[in-house]
C-alpha cells in the first residue's frame, strides 16, 4: 500500500520534512497544507526583506513542491477548514510544522499602550503577512526601542536605521517602507538584560551595522569584556568572540555626521512602558550578570520613544486536540500521539537559523519511519481522496502550487525601484489574481 501523509505549515521546518519523507517512503503521497495562499512561511514573512540571498532557500523547497507525489493545498486553516482528528483519520502520519507565531509578553505596566508591537507582529507588518498588514505602528517620533540582543531585534533595528535607497534591492512591502522612511527617526535603542557575551545575534547579522548609509552604530565600550568567560566552547564561543570583536570596532567608530544612531545598550531590563494615552517612553533597570542571569540592581533610567518592539521570544499555537507544553507542542523528540508529529519552533521553541530545521525535521522523520514500520501498523489511509470531499463540501477555495507561480508572476509584475517584487499582503488579492 502507499502510504500518505500530510504537513501542516509550508515553513523551512514542514519542507524539509517533506523532503526527509520522499526519501523514506519513495512511493509515498504527500499533502502539504498551508493557511495562506502562498508557502515557505519564515522565508516570506519572518526574514529580513533586505537579506534576499536567505530567501533563495525557497527554489529548493518549491522544486519539491512541483513534484507529481506533492500535493500543496493553500488558503487552508487546519482547526477551521479541518480538524486535526480529520487530518489523523484519513492520512497514515500528520507533520505539524506550524511555526511560533505569537509575541512573548514583557509582563510589565504599559504594554497595552497603542506604540507596543511585538517583533512577529512587526516583522509580518513590514514582511506582508496578510494577519498584521493592517498594524499601522506608531512612527511618528524620533526613537524607537526594541527589547531583545538577537538577530530579530538587529532586523528590526536596521530596517528602521536604513535609507530608501539601501533598500532598493530588497522585497519589503511599499506600505511598510513609505511609513518608516517618513519616521522622523534619530535614535534606535536596542536593549539587553544580560551583556554581550550572551547576546543572541551571530557575526554576520552584527556586522551589518559598521556601514549604513545614514545609521551609527553607538557601543559603550566599558559593557565589552576583554574575553568571553562562561562554559561556552567550540564554535559558540568562536561566535561569542567574533561578536565581541565586532563590539570593539563598533566602538571605537566616530561618525558624528550620521544622522541616526543605533545604540546598543547592555545590561538593561525593561520595568515600564511609560505614556498615558499612547507610549512616551519606557523605564528600564540597570543589571549585573551573575552565574549567567540577569540580577537587578534598583537602579533605574528612562528613555523617551514614540514605539517600544519587542524581541524576546514567541510561542506555538496550535489547533484543538494538539495541547501546549509551554511555548511549544507537547510532544516526545517529535511524537506527539498516535499517528501525530511536529517539527521545526513548534516542537522545540524559536531557536536557530533556517538550516537549523533540516536535521530537526528528518530526526523526526526517522522516527515516524521507526513508528510506520513496526509489524503491527498497517497503511494505506485514504489521504487527499477523502479529504478533498471534505474541503469540496465546505465550499472551501484551495490553492494549488501551479496557483502560486501565478501569484509570484503577477508580484513580480508589480515590483518598482529595483524591488524584486511587490507582494500582495491581502489573501483577497491573492485570490483576486486567480478568480
Amino acid at each position: 500500500m502507499v502510504a500518505s501523509f500530510t504537513i501542516v505549515g509550508a515553513g523551512p521546518s514542514g519542507m524539509y520534512a517533506a523532503d526527509a519523507l520522499l526519501k523514506n517512503f519513495p512511493d509515498c503521497q504527500i499533502d502539504v497544507f498551508d493557511k495562506i495562499p502562498t508557502p515557505f512561511g519564515l522565508i516570506r514573512f519572518g526574514v529580513a526583506p533586505d537579506h534576499f540571498k536567505t530567501k533563495n532557500t525557497a527554489r529548493q523547497f518549491a522544486r519539491t513542491l512541483e513534484l507529481d507525489q506533492v500535493r500543496y493545498l493553500g488558503n487552508v486553516e487546519i482547526g477551521r477548514d479541518l480538524s486535526v482528528e480529520e487530518l489523523k483519520e484519513n492520512y497514515d502520519a500528520v507533520i505539524m510544522s506550524i511555526g511560533a507565531y505569537n509575541d512573548r509578553k514583557l509582563g510589565i505596566p504599559g504594554e497595552d499602550l497603542p506604540g507596543v508591537y511585538g517583533a512577529c507582529a512587526f516583522v509580518g507588518w513590514y514582511n506582508g503577512h496578510p494577519d498584521y498588514r493592517d498594524l499601522n505602528p506608531l512612527l511618528d517620533g524620533t526613537g524607537a526601542a526594541v527589547i531583545g540582543i538577537g538577530n530579530v531585534a538587529l532586523d528590526v533595528c536596521r530596517v528602521i536605521s536604513k535609507t530608501r535607497a539601501e533598500m532598493d534591492d530588497s522585497d519589503i512591502c511599499a506600505h511598510a517602507l513609505d511609513s518608516i522612511q517618513d519616521m522622523p527617526v534619530e535614535n534606535v535603542h536596542m536593549f539587553g538584560r544580560r551583556g554581550p557575551v550572551e547576546a543572541g545575534f551571530t557575526p554576520k547579522e552584527l556586522g551589518e551595522t559598521r556601514d549604513l548609509e545614514r545609521c551609527a552604530a553607538i557601543v559603550d565600550g566599558g559593557q565589552i569584556p576583554d574575553e568571553v568567560e562562561g562554559e561556552f566552547e567550540g564554535r559558540e564561543k568562536g561566535i561569542k568572540e567574533k561578536n565581541l570583536n565586532i563590539l570593539r570596532e563598533l566602538a571605537a567608530q566616530d561618525k558624528p555626521e550620521k544622522s541616526v544612531k543605533m545604540h546598543f545598550q547592555f545590561y538593561a531590563s525593561p520595568v515600564e512602558i511609560l505614556g498615558t494615552d499612547r507610549v512616551e517612553g519606557i523605564r528600564l533597570e540597570r543589571t549585573e550578570v551573575v552565574d549567567g542571569r540577569a540580577v537587578a540592581t534598583g537602579e533605574t533610567f528612562d528613555v523617551p520613544c514614540c514605539s517600544v518592539i519587542t524581541a524576546i521570544g514567541y510561542y506555538a499555537d496550535p489547533p484543538e486536540g494538539l495541547p501546549l507544553n509551554g511555548a511549544t507542542i507537547e510532544n516526545e523528540a517529535g511524537r506527539v500521539s498516535d499517528n501525530v508529529y511536529v517539527v521545526g519552533w513548534a516542537k522545540r521553541g524559536p531557536s536557530g537559523t533556517i538550516p537549523t530545521n533540516g536535521p530537526d525535521s528528518r530526526d523526526v522523520v526517522d522516527l515516524l519511519t521507526e513508528d510506520l514500520n513496526k509489524a503491527d501498523v498497517e497503511i494505506g489511509r485514504p489521504g487527499g481522496t477523502a479529504i478533498d470531499a471534505l474541503l469540496s463540501s465546505r465550499d472551501i477555495r484551495t490553492v494549488s502550487f501551479n496557483e502560486v507561480l501565478k501569484i509570484r508572476d503577477a508580484e513580480i509584475a508589480r515590483a518598482v525601484d529595483g524591488h524584486p517584487w511587490e507582494k500582495f499582503t491581502r489573501i483577497s488579492e491573492m485570490l483576486a489574481v486567480l478568480d
